[in-house]
């Protein structure tokens, strides 16, 4: 008899709110799990019959076709492996509500599978089963906490107007955004090809501000990345450029466009207060010296005219972001996948962190909540030591931690200043803004954090395997 693996999770939401949150764009990606890379080649429809997706899962699933079946508007839809890995797969989400207990419900996660050669392959049943419940227990988790903030949200979301939605930040802020029920707006720097699209070009400062009239929020994460190349004369130009005249751009449009779109969430950087050893850093703490904080001082400012229009201005000070499929956390995981990891230089400094996952939510706050206005610290409560955060990783994924990197290695490799600047300086900082305006973080501490990224915690209660 072939296994079924069924995962069953309350929910504090009735099953048509739950089967609409499946049902919106983004949801694939939301639920996807951060510790494997699974791309989206192909996708024709939602989740309607006959819709169908084509992913990329990489080793040793490879690609994987998928269609749509079994759609009982706001009760269930389901999906069944057209090519792939498995003999056999069909998913169904079912969703129900509990009748003794109003806007309660329950949702169903019923997988029927089973391996080619099944009779040679119980040590692989074995191994799926674990990966299911790993998989299910990240999906659970994350359905429970966007269900969440769905309740807490208006019953008009509105719209949200987003810049740099191509990178990772910006991917998953759209995908939670849409799952939410906002509108999502991209600008682009091309042509717009459709309704969803704003064209923009910032380092000519082109933005109509016609475009941004029907939008409440905008959301502004485009940059050039920092440790994407040397910091050569030419390359720290191009820096300020994405950031400063690019925010200027945007800020002048803002402050000229004569819609309802009140409210900017420019982004910055926990680098603006330069390396500042033990200091306890407030988001009243001045700047601090050095290219990364002149960057950011100045990236905030440009934001300026929009502010003097009366647009709610925020700038979240963004720390490391953790994700194992891209950032700081994917670039420090190649070591320690070799058995070579360790601390970087004394592994001394404090570095502010937060996951992805609570960053998207982080900033999504910052536009919904009036009360939020200038700089906050978009971190977890509490920084760690740069040895601490190394050990943890070490533990998560059972590798060795104790291969520090020396400083005049890294100064060797990326030049003094920018090695300096983005991995031998830290900020001591927490999130006290955040904190007074009652925001509920989803990954306050990093041990926790780490395990829920890597899908190494304990399974969602409710997963019940059956064979």
């Amino acid at each position: 008899m072939s296994p079924v693996s069924v995962h069953r999770l309350p929910l504090h939401a009735t099953a048509q709110t739950a089967f609409d949150w499946h049902a919106r764009p983004g949801a694939f990606e939301r639920l996807s799990p951060p510790w494997r890379r699974t791309q989206v080649i192909a996708r024709t429809g939602g989740i309607t019959d006959g819709a169908r997706i084509e992913l990329d899962a990489g080793f040793p699933i490879g690609r994987w076709s998928l269609e749509h079946f079994g759609h009982v508007p706001g009760r269930m839809f389901c999906d069944r492996q057209i090519t792939g890995p498995f003999a056999r797969w069909e998913h169904t989400h079912a969703f129900t509500d509990d009748q003794e207990a109003p806007g309660q419900g329950m949702l169903e996660d019923r997988v029927d599978w089973a391996l080619p050669l099944a009779p040679l392959t119980s040590i692989a049943r074995g191994h799926v089963q674990s990966e299911l419940e790993r998989l299910f227990a990240w999906r659970h988790r994350v359905t429970t906490l966007d269900l969440d903030d769905l309740a807490r949200r208006p019953s008009s979301p509105g719209s949200i107007a987003v810049t740099g939605s191509s990178g990772m930040i910006g991917s998953a802020l759209c995908a939670y955004l849409s799952t939410q029920g906002f509108t999502v707006r991209r600008l682009v720097r091309r042509p717009a090809r459709s309704a969803d699209e704003i064209s923009w070009d910032p380092a000519r400062g082109v933005l109509d501000p016609a475009s941004l009239e029907a939008v409440d929020s905008v959301i502004h994460l485009a940059g050039a990345g920092l440790a994407d190349a040397p910091w050569t004369d030419a390359r720290k130009r191009e820096l300020v450029q994405s950031r400063v005249d690019g925010t200027r751009t945007l800020a002048r449009a803002l402050a000229e466009a004569r819609g309802r779109c009140r409210t900017l969430v420019s982004a910055s950087a926990v680098g603006l207060y330069g390396d500042r050893g033990e200091e306890w850093l407030e988001e009243s703490s001045g700047p601090g010296t050095g290219f990364l904080a002149e960057l950011a001082t100045a990236w905030e400012a440009a934001a300026a005219p929009a502010e003097a229009a009366g647009v709610r201005v925020t700038h979240p000070r963004i720390g490391i972001v953790l994700w194992p499929q891209g950032g700081a956390l994917a670039e420090l995981l190649v070591p320690f996948r070799l058995g070579a990891g360790g601390p970087l230089g004394s592994g001394r400094p404090w570095w502010a962190w937060v996951t992805l996952p609570d960053l998207v939510s982080m900033l999504v706050f910052a536009a919904t909540h009036e009360s939020m206005r200038g700089p906050f610290h978009a971190v977890a409560p509490q920084p760690v030591r740069m040895r601490d955060l190394a050990h943890t990783i070490g533990r998560v994924i059972s590798r060795p931690s104790f291969l520090s990197a020396p400083s005049f290695a890294l100064r060797a490799l990326l030049g003094r200043e920018m090695a300096d600047a983005i991995l031998l300086s830290g900020q001591r900082l927490g999130a006290s803004v955040l904190e007074r305006n009652g925001y509920r973080f989803r990954d306050p501490e990093l041990e926790p954090a780490m395990r829920t990224l890597f899908g190494r915690g304990p399974a969602s209660e409710g997963s019940e395997p059956i064979e």
